[in-house]
C-alpha cells in the first residue's frame, strides 16, 4: 500500500542488517513472544508524519498512530478508529467525533480530543505540516475540543470526505515540543531507551537507515496488545536476495516482489505466495511547466514537454500491453488513468489516448513543430535534436531500469531521444521539487477515496518557497489547469456518490487529454510469507486484497505465531497460491502466542554501489528488439 502516495521501492544493490537490543521497560520484551521479520525493498524517507512521502513511511505512521476513522478490511467501508462514533450537523457545516473513552498513549498519558484538535490546528496553521494533509483539510475552517472526549470540525461547505480523514492524530504532549522551524528536520525515530509514543499496534524502537527498523508491540493498544511482541523490517536492496532470505527462513515475509522471484517461491514448502489486486500504479511524470504555487517559474524543464501534443504523442508511442506483459508476466494490467480499476465505481476506461499508435504519435509531433531529421531524430525550430532527460530510481523499483530501457526504445521509434539517468530517490524528490527534470519514472498508491490522488494535479499543490529554499509538495508534474481545479473543488464538496463519481471520471478524462502523467501499468501486489511460522494475514479487501501494507493495520492486529499442529500441517501440504488462497489463514488461539524467540543474527554487508547517480546513455534499441 502506500498507504497512500509515493511508492519508493529500493533495488540494484544489496545490503542487509538487523540488530538485537534490550528493550526499555515501557515496551514489551521480545522474550514474551515471537519476532516477526519482514523483508522489504523500501526504506522510509522519514519517520515524521509531517515530512515522509513514501509508502513505507506511511506504513510506519499507521503502525504508530490512529486516525479518527478507518477503512474496513472486508470492503473499505468506514469503521471506527480513534473515534467510536461521529455525526454530521443538520446544516452539514460541522462534524462531531466522539473519542473512545479510556484510551491512552503508549506512555500512559490519556488520549483526548485535545490531541486531535492540536494535530489539526498544527496542519491548518503550518506550512510543512500541511503538505501531506492539505487535501483533507482544504474545506476545514476551524476545529475545537469541546471536552476531553468530543472533537468538532467546522467546514465551509458540505464534504464527502469527513468520514475519510487520513490524518494521524499525534500526542500533543510530545509534539508541542517540536517547533515549526524544527519540524522539517525532526526525525521522530524511537530508540530502545526512548520508544516512540503512539497509539497504534507497534512503536519504533530502533532504526538504522538502509538496514533495518525495529518495532515493539504497544501494550496499551485499544484492540489489545499484539500477539507478536516485536516486528523487524529488514531492508533489502536486491529482490533476488530477499527471495532467497525468505526461502532460508531468514525473514518471515516479503512484499513488493518481482514476478520472477514471486513465481520461484510459489512451490516452496512452508511458504504461501499471494498475488493481490493492487491500488498502485507506475507512471511517467512530465515537467509540464515547473512553477511555485504563486506561479513563479522555476527549474530547467525542456519547453517541448510543456506542449500537450508532445505529451500525447509520447503516450501513443508506448505499447503498454506488450510492456506490461513482458515486465509483469501476467501479474498486472496495462495502465490508463490515475484511479486504478480496483475502484470500479470511480475508474474511467478511456476511449482513446492510451492505445499504441506510433503513426499518430508521429503526426502529433510533426504538428507540434518537431519534424524528423535525416538521421531519424526529431528536431525543433532551433535545429536542435529533441532530447529529453529521463530519470529513474537507482535505489528504487526493481523494474525501474527496465522501464527506462523500454521507454527509451519506444520513444526512439518515433524520433525522440532520451538521456536516461538512474539516481537516488532523494535526488529525484529534490529534482521534481525544484523542477529540474523533463520526465521521470515513479508510482503512486491510491487510497479508496479519490480526493487525495486527484489533488496532486491542482495548482495549489505545486512547490513553495520558504526562507530561500524550495520545497516539493504533492505535485510532481506541475500541472495547473483552472478548469481541473474547479472540478476538484466540486468533487470535494459533492455528497451524492453517483454525481461525485461522474466528476471524478471527468477529471480522469482531462488528465488523459492533457497527459501530465503516462500511467504505465497496475501491478499486482506480490507478497509471500512463512505460513509454517505465522498466520493472521488478513486481505483488504476480502476478495483478493493486499495482505501487507494496507489502508489500516488489520494484518498487524491479527498476526500471530502458528501452533505446532498448524505448522506440521502446513509442512505437509503447503503450496503457494496465486489467487490469495493462503491469505485467509485462521488466527491461532492466544495460547499459541509467544512460543519461542527466533535467533536474530546481526549481519552487516558493505557494498560499493556502482553506477548510482551516473548518467546511463543506454544503447538505442528498437522497441521490436525489446519485445522479442
Amino acid at each position: 500500500m502506500n498507504p497512500i502516495r509515493k511508492a519508493i521501492v529500493f533495488g540494484l544493490i544489496s545490503a542487509t542488517a538487523s540488530a538485537l537490543a534490550v528493550l526499555a521497560p515501557a515496551v514489551a520484551s521480545a522474550e514474551d513472544g515471537e519476532i516477526f521479520t519482514l523483508g522489504i525493498l523500501a526504506d522510509i524517507d522519514s519517520a515524521n508524519p509531517f515530512v515522509g512521502y513514501s509508502g513505507s513511511a506511511y506504513e510506519v505512521f499507521q503502525m504508530e498512530y490512529l486516525t479518527l476513522t478507518q477503512y474496513a478490511a472486508d470492503d473499505f467501508a468506514i469503521v471506527p478508529g480513534l473515534a467510536e462514533s461521529w455525526e454530521e450537523a443538520p446544516d452539514q457545516l460541522s462534524w462531531t467525533y466522539n473519542i473512545r473513552p479510556g484510551m491512552a498513549w503508549s506512555d500512559g498519558t490519556p488520549i483526548t480530543a485535545r490531541d486531535a484538535a492540536y494535530t489539526f490546528n498544527r496542519i491548518l496553521n503550518g506550512k510543512q505540516e500541511s503538505v501531506n494533509y492539505y487535501p483533507y483539510t482544504a474545506n476545514i475552517t476551524s476545529v475545537e475540543a469541546v471536552d476531553d472526549l468530543t472533537f468538532r470540525i467546522n467546514v465551509d461547505k458540505p464534504s464527502p470526505i469527513m468520514e475519510r480523514l487520513y490524518v494521524y492524530i499525534l500526542p500533543e504532549h510530545i509534539w508541542s515540543g517540536v517547533d515549526k522551524k524544527e519540524v522539517a528536520t525532526f526525525k521522530n525515530e524511537g530508540t530502545p531507551e526512548s520508544p516512540i509514543v503512539g497509539s497504534g499496534p507497534y512503536l519504533m524502537i530502533e532504526r538504522q537507515p538502509g538496514q533495518f527498523i525495529r518495532f515493539a508491540a504497544n501494550p496499551k493498544y485499544f484492540r489489545g496488545e499484539p500477539a507478536v511482541k516485536e516486528v523487524v523490517w529488514r531492508i533489502f536492496l536486491n529482490v533476488d536476495a530477499l527471495g532467497e532470505a525468505l526461502k532460508k527462513g531468514e525473514v518471515d515475509a516479503a512484499t513488493d516482489l518481482t514476478p520472477t522471484v514471486w513465481s520461484n517461491l510459489r512451490d516452496t514448502p512452508g511458504i504461501t505466495a499471494v498475488a493481490s489486486a493492487n491500488t498502485y500504479f507506475n507512471h511517467i511524470a512530465f515537467n509540464t511547466g515547473a512553477a511555485l504555487v504563486d506561479g513563479t517559474p522555476i527549474g530547467d524543464g525542456n519547453p517541448a514537454v510543456r506542449d500537450a501534443r508532445v505529451r500525447r504523442a509520447l503516450s501513443l508511442a508506448i505499447d503498454r500491453e506488450a510492456m506490461t506483459e513482458r515486465l509483469l508476466q501476467g501479474l498486472g494490467t496495462a495502465g490508463s488513468t490515475v484511479i486504478p480499476p480496483m475502484y470500479a465505481d470511480l475508474h474511467l476506461t478511456p476511449a482513446s489516448g492510451v492505445e499504441y499508435d506510433p503513426v499518430l504519435a508521429g503526426q502529433l509531433l510533426d504538428e507540434a513543430g518537431y519534424p524528423l531529421g535525416p538521421d531519424g531524430v526529431r528536431v525543433g525550430s532551433d535545429g536542435q535534436p529533441l532530447t529529453l532527460r529521463f530519470f529513474g530510481r537507482s535505489d528504487g523499483d526493481a523494474d525501474s531500469e527496465k522501464i527506462l530501457e523500454y521507454i527509451q526504445a519506444y520513444f526512439a521509434d518515433v524520433g525522440v531521444t532520451l538521456e536516461t539517468n538512474l539516481v537516488s530517490t532523494d535526488v529525484i524528490i529534490t529534482k521534481y521539487g525544484e523542477g529540474k527534470y523533463d520526465l521521470y519514472e515513479w508510482g503512486w498508491g491510491v487510497e479508496p477515496d479519490p480526493n487525495y490522488m486527484l489533488s496532486a494535479f491542482t495548482c495549489a499543490n505545486r512547490s513553495y518557497e520558504d526562507e530561500g529554499a524550495i520545497y516539493s509538495t504533492l505535485s510532481d508534474s506541475f500541472y495547473c489547469n483552472e478548469e481541473y481545479d474547479a472540478l476538484w473543488e466540486a468533487q470535494s464538496t459533492e455528497t451524492d456518490s453517483v454525481r461525485r463519481a461522474e466528476i471524478v471520471r471527468q477529471m480522469q478524462q482531462m488528465l488523459i487529454d492533457d497527459m501530465p502523467y503516462l500511467v504505465l501499468y497496475y501491478p499486482d501486489q506480490l507478497s509471500a510469507y512463512r505460513s509454517d511460522r505465522f498466520a493472521g494475514f488478513i486481505p483488504q479487501p476480502r476478495e483478493n486484497g493486499a495482505i501487507l501494507f494496507q489502508y489500516g493495520t488489520w494484518t498487524w492486529d491479527a498476526l500471530a505465531p502458528v501452533t505446532a499442529e498448524a505448522a506440521a500441517s502446513e509442512g505437509a501440504s503447503a503450496s503457494a497460491s496465486a489467487s490469495g488462497e493462503g491469505s485467509s489463514a485462521s488466527t491461532p488461539t492466544s495460547e499459541s502466542g509467544g512460543s519461542s524467540t527466533l535467533p536474530f543474527i546481526v549481519i552487516c554487508v558493505v557494498v560499493v554501489a556502482i553506477g548510482v547517480g551516473v548518467v546511463l546513455f543506454l544503447r538505442r534499441r528498437s522497441s521490436a528488439d525489446l519485445r522479442e
